[in-house]
């Protein structure tokens, strides 16, 4: 069976049995995160591509809320809903796979903390953080917000220039807390290349809201480019 069935399989079988309510992490994640592992596998010879496909497809397939208590498990969680499904559901493929997958889901999650040891794991990370980032990221984030009742900025001071971040209380305090620092956080060259371009993303966004809080509807504001930009090189 070639990699493009089992991806077919894996879609068919999450979207007749999967239930999920969290529109950050639905099936069209799992898509694009697959989509992102194979830019970042390329042609090499040394990554196990089902490995990584099964990964891709079912590293969330158990999510919590990022304000649950057990949320640093749920990788754990779904590494174990995933060994059920494969044994179930899809016992053709190889049993010898399935550690190397688990690794790579329990590892992928940022909450975790869990180093990812194989090249398929440090794929699998990278491509899920990049979902973090860019115009998706961009998206995810007031959309995780929104659903957690989370305003989205202090107006007083949206950039925290004068009071400790809180991304707890405001969404855009999140950029700094987390999400412009995941490029020192990826695994691969590309990750990183990719992650840095589309962190640089964000922080347009943020020069732009800067300038339109101060009344300069057309412009960005330079100051916040200098201060958050990071070098691509």
């Amino acid at each position: 069976m070639d990699i493009d069935h089992w991806a077919s399989e894996f879609d068919n079988y999450l979207l007749k049995n999967w239930v999920n309510h969290d529109n950050a992490h639905d099936i069209f994640h799992l898509r694009r995160v697959w989509r992102t592992a194979q830019t970042l596998m390329g042609a090499s010879e040394q990554v196990n591509p089902l490995v990584v496909l099964v990964a891709c497809y079912f590293h969330d397939v158990v999510t919590l809320p990022k304000d649950h208590p057990q949320r640093s498990q749920a990788s754990s969680l779904s590494a174990t809903e995933t060994l059920r499904i494969l044994t179930t559901h899809f016992p053709s493929l190889p049993k010898h796979y399935h550690d190397p997958i688990a690794h790579c889901i329990i590892a992928h999650s940022f909450s975790a903390n869990v180093e990812p040891i194989s090249l398929e794991a440090k794929i699998v990370q990278d491509a899920d953080r990049l979902e973090a980032l860019g115009a998706i990221g961009l998206a995810r984030v007031f959309a995780v917000s929104g659903q957690l009742n989370r305003t989205l900025f202090d107006g007083d001071d949206p950039f925290a220039q004068n009071r400790a971040l809180d991304d707890s209380r405001w969404a855009l305090d999140h950029f700094q807390e987390k999400l412009l620092k995941l490029p020192e956080t990826m695994q691969t060259p590309m990750g990183k290349l990719l992650a840095t371009q589309n962190a640089n993303y964000l922080v347009q966004f943020m020069a732009k809201l800067s300038a339109e809080l101060s009344g300069n509807i057309a412009q960005f504001d330079d100051d916040i480019i200098a201060r958050f930009s990071l070098d691509v090189n």
